[in-house]
């Protein structure tokens, strides 16, 4: 059973509400009173505030969609390979490893100098063969730019991670998600439903939705389908540049298994017997069964997951750990001293450009694993030894 209520029970919480920031708790309030949302929002462990809607919600609607609900980096998730290595396999350094993915793989604001080769479908295309058909005008001229982002990771919380579980498996791990172009589109809807008349009265703007069977719904389900597709070949595309430069360190690299799921999407399913339309902003689906990726930071635990089905909160789960300070807070609180410290034996950037990732910027994730045992049961237990950041 969740942690707790509030708001007369329209706001369902994997965490207690004390931890939950003022500004956070105003958000979930302003979403859980739109006349559209079904039953509940239901809130994850990792919950924090964030741009347009809050971070950690799972919000069901009938025949609406709050555009700011999925955010602006659509698709974002992670990927995990379980690979044949051992932690005996690894070089006692893994710098050299690491400054190879970072000349292989595009961080920050940086892409390739041409696209990578991209895998075709079924009908002989590939993902970019329907950007031309997107519906947002302020897109056209960023075909070539998005081309040249595929397999690059981005920045933030974004990151490539070998790491070990607690049979000295190695893994390697990825985190990323539509880059430029998605945020572009995501904006662009945001904009169009904050304009449209039915959404003229809301007590915050930056919820406005869509409403099923109108022109504006259609074109933003249209653009965020692709943008959804788009974040999964990223992290594909990335997974093979990450597995290469691996090899060239370690020719006997092989993959045995892989873990995929996005964290801020768009889902039609069906709960407590009635048809809707879920946006998980910083939530992953776990439905019984389903394996997950739930991250620490780059200095803490990850846990793989597998999926309890619980129905309060829409079959769902946390996305990692969450912050509990932002980044403006992080870099004014904390020294690249304290970086050193707390990523202490990972090999990694200890720099102050990514100060902002110190781990104790983020929640305690053995605390939002605690408050989620009936949402996941842990499958691995994974520890970072390499982390790449933008």
């Amino acid at each position: 059973m969740c942690q707790c209520e509030i708001h007369a029970g329209k706001i369902k919480l994997w965490t207690p509400v004390h931890e939950v920031e003022s500004q956070a708790l105003d958000q979930l309030k302003n979403i859980a009173n739109l006349p559209w949302v079904f039953k509940h929002v239901a809130v994850m462990p990792d919950v924090h505030y964030g741009k347009g809607a809050t971070v950690g919600s799972v919000i069901a609607m009938q025949n609406a969609l709050a555009p700011a609900a999925v955010g602006v980096d659509i698709g974002c998730g992670m990927g995990a390979v379980l690979t044949n290595l051992a932690a005996s396999d690894l070089p006692e350094s893994l710098r050299e490893i690491r400054l190879q993915i970072e000349r292989d793989v595009p961080v920050g604001f940086n892409m390739h100098k041409s696209s990578v080769k991209l895998e075709r479908d079924r009908s002989g295309k590939t993902i970019m063969d329907g950007f031309d058909d997107l519906r947002a005008p302020t897109v056209t001229k960023l075909g070539a730019k998005a081309s040249c982002q595929l397999g690059t990771l981005g920045g933030g919380n974004h990151f490539i991670e070998i790491c070990l579980d607690t049979e000295d498996r190695v893994w390697v791990v990825l985190h990323s998600g539509s880059r430029n172009i998605g945020k572009e589109l995501a904006e662009y809807h945001i904009g169009v439903a904050r304009g449209l008349i039915h959404n003229e009265t809301l007590p915050d703007r930056d919820l406005a939705v869509f409403l099923r069977g109108t022109k504006e719904m259609d074109d933003y389900r249209h653009d965020l389908d692709w943008a959804q597709r788009y974040a999964f070949v990223n992290r594909a595309c990335m997974k093979q540049l990450v597995m290469a430069a691996i090899q060239r360190h370690i020719p006997h690299l092989k993959e045995l298994d892989y873990i995929a799921c996005h964290h801020n999407y768009v889902s039609e399913e069906t709960h407590y017997g009635e048809e809707v339309i879920v946006t998980r902003k910083g939530a992953i689906y776990a439905g019984r069964g389903t394996y997950g990726i739930i991250p620490g930071s780059m200095g803490t635990r990850s846990y793989i997951v597998r999926g309890l089905g619980n129905p309060e909160s829409y079959q769902s789960a946390s996305h990692g750990a969450g912050r509990r300070m932002s980044r403006g807070a992080a870099k004014r609180h904390f020294n690249a001293d304290d970086l050193a410290e707390q990523t202490n034996g990972v090999e990694c950037r200890k720099d102050l450009g990514v100060l902002d990732e110190i781990p104790g910027a983020y929640k305690d994730i053995d605390a939002v694993m605690e408050n989620q045992k009936d949402l996941v049961e842990v499958v691995a237990t994974l520890k970072q030894v390499l982390c790449v950041k933008g």
